[in-house]
């Protein structure tokens, strides 16, 4: 298996395992405010997990791409990112 497709999965599975992880405390805490708390902790990690795994992904894949689309991708990534993460 590619190294970087097992990399870009692995990161998604502990991605999940936190997602459910979290999901069970706030069930448990059984407080709106707390559970807040926890689901913005959350909202860090999503960001950091996106751009870890588009970042494998792409270094996973210069050897097979020009350089012009190589440029067009990180483009793309670009403007996903300010999307995401541009408050307004």
């Amino acid at each position: 298996m590619d190294k970087a497709a097992l990399s870009m999965a692995l990161l998604r599975l502990l991605s999940g395992c936190l997602e459910l992880t979290a999901a069970f405390v706030m069930i448990r805490l059984n407080d709106a405010a707390k559970a807040l708390v926890v689901n913005s902790m959350l909202a860090l990690v999503g960001p950091m997990v996106l751009i870890s795994t588009t970042a494998i992904g792409i270094i996973g894949m210069t050897d097979k791409l020009s350089p012009a689309r190589l440029v067009w991708i990180l483009a793309g990534v670009t403007c996903l990112l300010i999307g995401i993460l541009r408050k307004g």
